[in-house]
């Protein structure tokens, strides 16, 4: 397993949930929930300056494909935030599959009694959690990074 820390992030149309691991890549952890700005880079901004606190050493962000393997508009989506993401940072990003995290976030914060609403602002952290946790189980039991590094030049 490779050491560092990594961050974890949950591209939404509206939000973007961060999570980070501990040095020892064995735990993540919710960070924040960063308001998604369509219109200029304040989100990309703050990941990039949260990137920068915690000394990271890669981002994984979900890539959120159709149950059938499929891409959709949120695909898309996160694929473009995860390139510019990559813009703004020295290390590398990578895109994990992360079908059905936001479901399983949600019942999971139904399960600990929290109601649909008082659970908005905390889904998207509680699912780049699961995205990164995931990613980090998948290293650690194949020892290969899991899911597939960012080239940002695919598709320009």
């Amino acid at each position: 397993m490779r050491p560092g820390v990594r961050l974890g992030v949950d591209v939404g149309k509206a939000r973007i949930g961060v999570a980070r691991c501990d040095l020892h890549a064995m735990l993540a952890t919710p960070v924040e929930t960063v308001p998604r700005d369509h219109a200029g880079t304040a989100d990309v901004d703050r990941i990039a300056g949260i990137a920068a606190e915690l000394d990271v050493v890669e981002v994984i962000v979900g890539l959120p494909l159709a149950l059938s393997g499929a891409t959709t508009a949120s695909t898309n989506d996160a694929v473009a935030f995860a390139r510019a993401l990559h813009a703004a940072l020295t290390v590398p990003v990578r895109l994990v599959d992360e079908r059905l995290t936001t479901v399983t976030a949600q019942s999971a914060l139904r399960s600990s009694g929290r109601s649909a609403k008082t659970q908005r602002p905390v889904v998207d952290q509680v699912a780049a959690t699961i995205i990164l946790q995931h990613a980090l189980d998948s290293e650690r039991a194949s020892g290969r990074p899991a899911g597939s590094l960012l080239d940002p030049t695919e598709g320009t």
